[in-house]
């Protein structure tokens, strides 16, 4: 089921989502820790955007040990990406969390709202940093072995 599609292998087609949707999320969870105004305003589609992120990431993560399957085992991307729908998801519901305790209330919170304010944050560095992390570690386990064998400044032919 998460092998292929349209004979293209699905991994290298979802990953892309998860590259892009994961640190738009973070980025706009960090500001919502600063400006509530926009949490309430605009944070259920950033709500949208996390949950999405979290789907493609767990599709990622299939598709990624059939396509491993196929191509050998990257063990350091493997090591790196198999937690990646795991940060995701807790970034969901943390920006779930915070959308929800800001979507009634004022542009001051409370000592609670702060710390939920900050541990969002805190997981949105940290869901910026994994969403780099497995993208390079995925990245150089394709690219490396092919760099390794041309020239410099040259780019391998088809």
């Amino acid at each position: 089921m998460f092998d292929t599609i349209g004979g293209l292998p699905l991994h290298p087609l979802v990953v892309h989502a998860v590259v892009i949707l994961m640190p738009l999320t973070a980025i706009a969870l960090i500001a919502f820790t600063f400006k509530p105004a926009l949490n309430r305003k605009y944070g259920w589609i950033v709500c949208w955007l996390a949950f999405f992120s979290t789907g493609a990431a767990a599709v990622a993560k299939e598709s990624g040990e059939r396509l491993a399957s196929r191509v050998g085992f990257p063990a350091e991307h493997i090591a790196v990406a198999r937690w990646t729908p795991y940060v995701a998801g807790l970034l969901f519901l943390l920006t779930f969390a915070l959308w929800w305790y800001d979507r009634k209330g004022d542009d001051r919170r409370s000592a609670a709202g702060s710390a939920l304010a900050l541990v969002a944050m805190a997981m949105a560095f940290v869901s910026i940093y994994w969403a780099v992390r497995a993208g390079h570690s995925g990245a150089t386990a394709v690219w490396e072995p092919i760099m390794k064998h041309t020239k410099p400044g040259t780019f391998p032919k088809p």
